[in-house]
């Protein structure tokens, strides 16, 4: 799988180009021999053969991107698409695909935190991420902890706010500065009174 990347890094595109071998199969047959029953049934095994790997390889691309779609909700901005192969019956099969995903930073960090915790799931939904799919993961996961991040400073000003707005001066302070003084040190117990 592969994940790139736009330039603003507001999207992101998960592929399953997983490295796949891509083959081009030729059936060898000679001209005395494509008249030969035998020689027709092993070029007609060869193309089973070949249709039954392609046909393999779409259920496992196409069960790859459901996951992510899947998962992704509903940060999926456009997919899946694939990448098809035909095949020695003249279908197409699916060999790779993608899945986009918006990436965008929310205005509020809670909601950043929860858009990146579902693309980072989406990103490892699949069965076999590929190595793409583990760096979407961890760019989510990068993404989450900026959020936390800036929700703990955020709460930790609401705290500060708190405890500032809640302390007030102390009893009898304007009127009698002795009652603010520390009294702990000897010294200043006695000039007190003194």
């Amino acid at each position: 799988m592969q994940a790139s990347l736009h330039q603003d890094y507001s999207n992101v595109s998960l592929k399953s180009q997983r490295p796949v071998r891509v083959t081009t199969y030729t059936l060898q047959t000679s001209t005395a021999a494509s008249d030969d029953k035998a020689a027709q049934q092993k070029i007609q095994q060869q193309q089973q053969e070949i249709i039954q790997k392609l046909q393999a390889r779409d259920r496992d691309v196409r069960a790859h991107e459901a996951a992510h779609v899947a998962a992704g909700r509903p940060y999926v901005i456009s997919g899946p698409s694939y990448t098809f192969q035909v095949g020695p019956d003249g279908r197409d099969y699916a060999i790779g695909g993608s899945v986009g995903l918006d990436v965008s930073e929310e205005k509020d960090p809670e909601d950043t935190l929860r858009k990146a915790e579902t693309v980072q799931r989406a990103a490892l939904a699949p069965v076999d991420p590929s190595p793409q799919d583990t760096r979407v993961a961890a760019l989510a996961q990068q993404m989450a902890a900026r959020a936390r991040l800036e929700i703990a400073t955020q709460q930790r000003q609401a705290l500060q706010e708190k405890a500032t707005s809640q302390q007030q001066p102390a009893f009898g302070s304007a009127i009698n500065p002795y009652l603010t003084s520390d009294l702990s040190d000897p010294a200043q117990r006695i000039n007190q009174f003194v």
